[in-house]
């Protein structure tokens, strides 16, 4: 179908005009054999208006034709991945527009449907597929009783290593669920090419959510507070406050405030939180909360903290006869512990 085929679809008066238009469009795309971006731009300049205005089976339509589309345009796929499981069932099982971090925050937002239809994706990464297990039947997460010992291998077979390994942690107490999570993630995070980090690095602020990511990801608090101290501007002490609870709010707006996509700054705060999530729900309402709070607010609470922390310091190094202080020596003694990484 040609350009003037859609223009004459577009100027009809009568009613299913968006429908026609819609699916025509998404057909005449599926049937090029390598398009260009340009071609792909295109379609979603013309597709993605219209999607409000078309039906549940034009939809379903269109997700089953892309479903099965090589070179899919990514902003359509995400949007109809967000609809209903039983019209974005397609693209979660075959589509190859959808990367692993996608499928992620698709589960998170939307649960135990999603993840169903995701499982059924072939090659699906491992780790994604341990935690729909998880999400489907918590219990089997749990430490086995040390009195239960898996069977013992056929008669000439080789154990695996790694199999060795996941076993005996599996009977490990329960404190270790927290270091097995950050493990999962940090196994979720190098799954990925060389390609997915260049793509990591172009953004903005990428140098600062690197560094959050991996030491959260160690699992050491001060190698995390240190971090977030040096992306805010702020000192270790006041950084430290913002993780010493069980609450991650001050963590959520410090992270809004660096402008992060919800994905990045959950990815952050799971590290960080790991028992905080322990079903779809609490995802849910983290990337509510997340998406909710404006930039603008969330700068001025790290403006709050670091004017907070300047006043504590000006009372800690102000004797009570200050007058006979010399203010040089005032900058001199606050200038050096504003930032966490001058501290050697």
């Amino acid at each position: 179908m040609s350009s003037s085929d859609f223009r004459q679809i577009a100027i009809r008066t009568e009613t299913g005009k968006a429908e026609r238009l819609f699916r025509a469009a998404v057909s005449a795309f599926c049937s090029l054999t390598r398009p260009s971006r340009r071609e792909i731009g295109q379609l979603e300049d013309l597709t993605l208006p219209l999607f409000d205005e078309v039906s549940v089976e034009s939809r379903r339509y269109v997700a089953a034709a892309l479903s099965e589309c090589e070179y899919a345009p990514a902003a359509l796929v995400r949007r109809l991945c967000e609809e209903p499981v039983d019209i974005a069932a397609p693209l979660l099982i075959r589509s190859r527009a959808v990367s692993d971090i996608d499928l992620i925050a698709l589960i998170g937002r939307h649960g135990l449907p999603h993840a169903r239809a995701i499982a059924r994706r072939r090659d699906l990464n491992p780790t994604i597929a341990d935690l729909i297990r998880a999400l489907e039947r918590p219990t089997l997460v749990r430490v086995r009783d040390p009195e239960v010992h898996p069977p013992a291998p056929p008669t000439g077979a080789v154990v695996n290593a790694e199999a060795a390994e996941d076993s005996a942690k599996s009977k490990q107490s329960p404190g270790t669920a927290a270091e097995n999570a950050r493990r999962r993630l940090r196994s979720m995070m190098r799954t990925g090419d060389e390609a997915l980090a260049a793509k990591v690095d172009a953004f903005p602020g990428s140098d600062s959510y690197v560094k959050l990511r991996e030491t959260a990801l160690t699992g050491n608090a001060a190698f995390f507070q240190t971090a977030l101290a040096d992306a805010l501007d702020i000192d270790f002490s006041t950084a430290r406050s913002l993780t010493a609870n069980q609450n991650y709010a001050p963590l959520l707006a410090a992270l809004r405030s660096l402008d992060l996509s919800e994905d990045r700054a959950f990815l952050i705060t799971v590290a960080v939180y790991p028992s905080l999530f322990p079903h779809p729900q609490a995802i849910r309402t983290y990337l509510d909360r997340y998406r909710l709070l404006h930039r603008d607010v969330a700068l001025d609470r790290v403006r709050g903290w670091k004017a907070e922390a300047l006043s504590k310091m000006v009372r800690e190094a102000t004797p009570a006869n200050s007058d006979s202080r010399k203010p040089s020596n005032s900058d001199e003694t606050m200038a050096p512990s504003l930032r966490a990484s001058s501290r050697k």
